[in-house]
């Protein structure tokens, strides 16, 4: 952080000289580019790594003029603008920080997480300079303005390689270089418990393990979520599938976007604003009493009421906040932890455990865990899992338990232990007819398709038709709206290819004719007494 603290004392007497002096000093990685895609393509930036921290410093060459700086927080959908005497320019502060938001989601999978300072240094005179300086500081942006001659200012710099900042310049300049296929071989994972005689690494056969994303994201290794080495284990023939959900650089406007929640929200954020105030307080009084938080979750829904999709946000708002390192998310099930052999599930659990390090380890359905019989395997995970949230030294992993509300319930009253160790309950009720047609308009909106007058009103009696119809046990909530659109945007489909329509409001305008009816999931029967 010695790097960051010393950018932010400089003035607009120290700044230039400062960067000169880093430019020749080779424990500091220092180069420069010309632009950033896609918000500062037209502008200078210097770019200075030394060990996990980074700062950006943008040239604001805009000449000599006085403006008023209006940054608003949260921003609304206006881009921010200056304002001088007879003309307006977009906020160099906003490009400055979409940049750096881009450049931190590209870097986020790196270990230890990247600090990212931003210095705009411009040539404009900006009159509420004063006023705006704690703003900017929320944003980790510092601003020296009134700077003449910059154009012309030749800096130093001095690409000296280091592996942290070898490894942050791939991340933030070619985030192809990432990407990965969905399927991939990956080697026995980190010994996590238990004893065993430990091997090298190129003595191990490999094992595939499937890792998924949602559609929006890309997919990486293992080894690119940086999971620590260690021993390894000589004779674990397991392969354990999950899904491995990559953190997102908004999570808090992510949270914003989602529709209801509202109670969800509140206690999100309650927990983010402990957690940081213990970090802030850490910092501050480092021998203090720190307030005991324990980031395990319980999260109580039905199916599509979001839950997957808040334990994303979950993830990545934790990150942020500096109580976990990573804020992936990795997503299992019952079916992930059993194996065909006896002790399959010790060393399943080992190694989901070890995937989630940094991170959040999301297991779906878990009151299938709790099984009536007692020789049922499922019945070992539950302890495993109670042992990993009570170790101490398990600080940088949330687990949250997800299913039913009832059976979960019932977990939970199995083991008393249980109500301790996961003290945040999260309850995800179901969307009301309202907030599915708000659901369906904004995921309609994604993919660029209107619906007719007639066709909306076609929809809205369609879906209230199968909301009143619904079973409690069945109803997919927002899944019900996803498989529905699926079903009407094929049949709109085939449609234009039948009508041979080539004009693009028609082949994006949905009719009547398209929306058509899917299955109401039934009410499952039980067979027996």
């Amino acid at each position: 952080m010695a790097l960051i603290d010393d950018f932010r004392k400089q003035t607009k007497e120290t700044i230039l000289d400062h960067m000169d002096r880093l430019g020749v000093n080779h424990a500091v990685y220092s180069t420069h580019l010309k632009g950033y895609e896609p918000d500062l393509l037209d502008k200078n930036i210097f770019i200075y790594i030394h060990a996990n921290s980074m700062v950006v410093v943008c040239f604001d060459l805009c000449g000599n003029r006085e403006e008023i700086a209006d940054e608003q927080d949260p921003y609304d959908l206006n881009i921010p603008e200056y304002y001088s005497y007879n003309e307006s320019r977009t906020s160099p502060v906003w490009q400055l920080s979409e940049a750096m938001k881009e450049m931190d989601h590209r870097a986020i999978n790196i270990f230890p997480p990247v600090d990212i300072q931003g210095v705009l240094l411009s040539e404009s005179n900006i009159l509420n300079a004063k006023d705006m300086k704690d703003k900017w500081s929320a944003m980790n942006i510092t601003v020296i303005d009134g700077l003449k001659g910059l154009r012309h200012r030749e800096i130093a710099t001095n690409q000296s390689y280091s592996k942290e900042a070898n490894t942050i310049l791939r991340a933030i300049l070619d985030e192809e270089a990432y990407i990965r296929d969905y399927e991939f071989k990956a080697r026995d994972l980190t010994k996590y418990l238990g004893e065993g005689q430990a091997t090298d690494k190129e003595d191990v056969d490999e094992e595939e393990v499937s890792i998924k994303d949602s559609p929006e994201e890309s997919v990486h290794k293992i080894e690119d979520l940086s999971f620590p080495d260690g021993n390894i284990y000589q004779n674990d023939k397991i392969s354990v599938k999950v899904e491995v959900l990559r953190p997102i650089a908004n999570p808090r406007e992510e949270l914003d976007k989602l529709v209801g929640c509202d109670d969800i929200k509140r206690r999100m954020d309650e927990l983010v604003a402990l957690t940081s105030y213990n970090k802030l307080m850490s910092r501050m009084y480092p021998n203090g009493k720190q307030h005991a938080v324990s980031l395990h979750s319980v999260f109580l829904g039905r199916p599509g009421t979001g839950k997957t999709t808040v334990c994303k946000i979950f993830g990545s708002l934790l990150r942020q906040a500096g109580a976990l390192s990573k804020g992936h998310v990795v997503v299992c099930d019952r079916g992930t932890f059993l194996g065909t052999l006896w002790g399959d599930e010790e060393r399943s659990v080992r190694q989901v455990v070890e995937m989630a390090q940094g991170g959040v380890l999301m297991i779906d359905e878990a009151y299938q865990l709790n099984s009536k019989h007692e020789s049922d395997p499922g019945k070992l995970v539950v302890p495993l899992l109670m042992n990993i949230s009570a170790d101490e030294k398990q600080r940088d992993i949330a687990i949250v338990l997800c299913g039913y509300k009832e059976p979960m319930e019932k977990l939970l009253e199995s083991n008393p232990g249980l109500y301790s160790r996961f003290p945040n309950r999260f309850e995800f009720a179901d969307f009301t007819i309202d907030e599915l047609l708000e659901i369906t308009r904004r995921r309609v909106k994604e993919y660029e398709y209107e619906f007719t007058p007639e066709a909306w009103d076609k929809y809205r009696l369609l879906l209230a038709k199968a909301y009143s119809q619904r079973d409690s046990q069945t109803w997919g909530n927002a899944r019900f709206v996803a498989n529905q659109l699926e079903r009407i945007y094929i049949q709109h489909a085939t449609r234009c290819v039948k009508q041979r329509l080539v004009d693009k409001q028609q082949l994006r305008l949905l009719t009547p004719e398209d929306i058509q009816p899917i299955e109401v999931p039934k009410e499952k029967r039980h067979i027996g007494f």
